[in-house]
């Protein structure tokens, strides 16, 4: 085991403004802190592929002035934020993880980043992603544990905000991308309803992807989303993330449903105690939960989820035809020997293929919208146990491709633990129910002992 020399705290940044608008501290002092930890934590962790941190400076100069003279721009204004590299910046490359890209700049922000910004939000440098935010790793370390995965593909953003180096982190996730690495590095994790938070400017075209917010606390996370909501909405043909300004109050859910997940086989005897103790305490709360083995509906659904991680496979492959198509032709030797085998799946598929797998994941979406008049949501884990040893693999990310498959909101709770490293609880929720889903996940955290600082 390799230990960085800090145990990794992350930096909530919401209970931090009560003393901007006091005057006793500010967003210049607060960002200081964080490059503090990024100069103690970044040679051994690797979160970030570039970082400006005077521009990042500038940018917190000009919040605590608005602080000092009460007029913030929103809650986060001054937050120092970290930004997937797969997510175009105007100031900063976006090289999405593969030498195709190396130094290439959009010169524009995603629609994310520019609501952030305008939303005050201080961005401090492009976090790391796997290749075109796929399987293939990059050199982030766990900062738990640096012998160990962070999880992926947001790999960076999760790490920088599990040590502190940020408040907040934009992710994406297509199969696990978010939910996975938030349970690795202990941080909260956000994937929304598919079409919730918009991917303008962001290199993740797949029809399952979606924009999510890592932070170090359920407020923060929640806020962070709403903010680029207000002023970017959804994708275009979607609403997008509703609901209150500030995190939704906790609401105890009458009845929970227990998923296995196609992940069960592969988890740790640890995880699955872990799990089973945080249901026994939501249980001794008054929540009724039920499981495949006691409602045959649930049932149903676990046999059809057990194909997620394949069918999502072959989903992506078809998708990602193009652009992979054109890189080859580009230059293969720029592509990992994983996305010329996707490619070569792809190109094997017919269109008739894609119908009927998409057709197929239209079902089990049924199967499990049909479910919402009797459970609230659905609880399981993040993923089969803690991150594993080695940065070859992201890791299994079997626990978190339902939501994905089923194009729902999914939280990570970072209150398990599994060999003493983070382990999170998932509450997966409904389509366009992302608030209703935040209200049981504040009652969750705060009943397992992963509630917000006062």
């Amino acid at each position: 085991m390799s230990l960085v020399r800090t145990r990794p705290t992350a930096r909530p940044f919401l209970a931090a403004t009560r003393a901007f608008a006091a005057g006793a501290d500010t967003p210049r002092a607060f960002l200081e802190r964080c490059l503090e930890a990024v100069a103690a934590l970044e040679p051994e962790i690797g979160a970030f592929v570039t970082m400006d941190a005077a521009s990042a400076r500038a940018a917190a100069d000009a919040s605590a002035a608005r602080w000092a003279a009460g007029r913030p721009l929103s809650p986060i204004d001054g937050m120092p934020l970290g930004i997937k590299d797969i997510i175009e910046t105007a100031d900063m490359p976006t090289g999405m993880g593969s030498p195709l890209f190396e130094g290439w700049r959009s010169e524009r922000d995603a629609a994310a980043v520019k609501a952030l910004r305008e939303a005050g939000g201080v961005v401090l440098g492009k976090t790391v992603t796997t290749e075109f935010a796929a399987v293939v790793p990059g050199a982030t370390r766990n900062p738990w544990d640096t012998s160990r995965t962070p999880g992926g593909s947001s790999s960076g953003s999760a790490a920088a905000v599990a040590a502190g180096m940020v408040s907040a982190a934009l992710g994406t996730q297509v199969v696990g991308s978010t939910i996975r690495p938030a349970s690795y590095c202990g941080c909260f994790g956000f994937k929304p309803s598919v079409g919730g938070l918009n991917r303008g400017g962001s290199h993740d075209y797949l029809s399952q992807s979606c924009t999510g917010v890592l932070a170090g606390t359920l407020a923060d996370t929640w806020q962070v989303a709403r903010e680029v909501a207000r002023r970017a909405g959804g994708d275009p043909g979607f609403a997008g993330l509703i609901g209150p300004d500030a995190l939704p109050s906790p609401v105890r859910p009458p009845r929970l449903a227990l998923l296995e997940t196609p992940g069960w086989a592969e988890a740790g005897a640890e995880a699955k105690r872990a799990l089973e103790g945080a249901v026994a305490r939501l249980a001794a709360e008054g929540v009724e939960i039920r499981t495949r083995g006691s409602d045959s509906r649930i049932d149903e659904l676990e046999e059809a989820l057990a194909q997620a991680v394949a069918l999502t496979r072959r989903i992506n492959a078809w998708e990602s035809r193009w652009p992979l198509n054109t890189y080859r032709d580009r230059d293969p030797a720029k592509l990992s020997r994983v996305m010329l085998d996707r490619l070569v799946e792809a190109e094997a598929m017919t269109q008739q293929d894609y119908a009927e797998d998409i057709a197929e994941r239209a079902r089990i979406r049924a199967l499990h919208a049909a479910l919402r008049p009797s459970f609230d949501a659905f609880v399981t884990l993040s993923a089969p146990d803690c991150a594993p040893v080695g940065l070859q693999s992201t890791g299994d990310p079997s626990f978190a491709v339902p939501a994905s498959l089923l194009g729902t909101p999914a939280v990570s709770l970072p209150v398990l633990s599994a060999g003493g490293l983070p382990l999170g609880l998932q509450l997966v929720g409904y389509a366009d129910a992302d608030a209703e889903l935040f209200a049981h996940a504040a009652w969750a955290a705060g009943t397992l002992g992963g509630g917000d600082p006062a």
